[in-house]
């Protein structure tokens, strides 16, 4: 072994047979995201709700409604009534690790971020925003009305746009060396994802058109396994925070479960109940599980009498 490949090897190099991408433009803003979300004390709560009434009633109310109900809509839904009565979930945290000192900035609208895969297999999210001013119907279409934009629309040029605005605002919150490199890198060398002038224009000001508000991050976020693929069977168990979010729910696929319980009469007896696994991960900074019993609870009492979600 050379020299030139034991360096290779100690610094995990690649290999010459290896393939190299370079950070495309969504991956950088993701990285970035995840760099800061570093130092959050996130702890993570995960649970299976019963949801049998509740997937009883969607199923039920989708035959009736004029437009393409899916599930994530409803979930998206109690999550809305769930943060109205934790509404410190809903916010964002500003921390100063020099000074120690920081602030909760709690957020007037619920603005919810979902994962959106491409055909290529990436994931990029989408921003519903003012939630709690919206009816079910309402967050279903705008949902779908964001997901086909971001699908068919040259969203690279507008992530370049969202960006742009990002990058002064790190200038202005001191982080002058680090916004300097990142700029610089995004545009010299291999893993550059925009030149000066090029493909990278700014997107179209139409209403039709997609904007960097609807991809960013949204106060707080919900991931669904179960709209990605419906044959797995497991659970989130870490899922990281998207900065400067405080809280983001996370659910598996809703699956059969039989289970023992005691009937009417006391007898142990066998049933079978639809299950919905659920992972809640906060940072600690904002508080402690306190703050986190009140949106389990009303989503527990939701699932429990899901009539109510006719009157959303």
């Amino acid at each position: 072994m050379d020299f030139k490949e034991f360096v290779r090897e100690a610094k995990h190099g690649p290999g010459p047979e290896d393939k190299i991408e370079y950070f495309d433009i969504k991956a950088k803003v993701s990285a970035n995201v995840l760099t800061n979300a570093q130092d959050m004390p996130t702890p993570g709560y995960s649970y299976d709700a019963d949801v049998t009434e509740f997937w009883k009633e969607f199923r039920e109310f989708k035959k009736e409604c004029d437009y393409n109900l899916t599930f994530n809509d409803l979930l998206m839904r109690a999550m809305v009534e769930g943060l109205k009565v934790a509404p410190r979930l809903n916010s964002y945290i500003e921390y100063n690790r020099l000074c120690t000192t920081g602030k909760i900035i709690i957020k007037k609208h619920i603005d919810i971020a979902l994962p959106v895969l491409f055909d290529d297999g990436k994931t990029f999210p989408v921003k519903v925003s003012a939630c709690e001013e919206k009816s079910l119907k309402e967050i279903s279409l705008r949902t779908a009305e964001l997901v086909n934009m971001v699908k068919t629309q040259d969203v690279d040029r507008v992530i370049f746009d969202m960006i742009v605005k990002r990058t002064a605002g790190f200038i202005l919150s001191g982080k002058i060396v680090s916004t300097v490199a990142q700029t610089v890198a995004g545009y010299v060398g291999k893993g550059r994802v925009a030149t000066v002038k090029g493909i990278f224009e700014h997107a179209p000001k139409t209403p039709d058109y997609i904007t960097p508000n609807d991809i960013d991050e949204g106060t707080v976020c919900l991931t669904n396994l179960g709209a990605v693929n419906k044959t797995l069977n497991g659970r989130v168990t870490n899922a990281p925070l998207l900065f400067p979010q405080v809280f983001l729910m996370a659910v598996g696929v809703a699956r059969d479960e039989n289970y023992v319980f005691r009937n009417e009469k006391g007898e142990i007896d066998m049933g079978t109940k639809k299950t919905l696994p659920i992972t809640i991960t906060f940072d600690h900074r904002v508080g402690g599980f306190g703050d986190i019993l009140p949106f389990i609870q009303k989503l527990d009492e939701i699932f429990a009498n899901p009539k109510v979600i006719r009157e959303w």
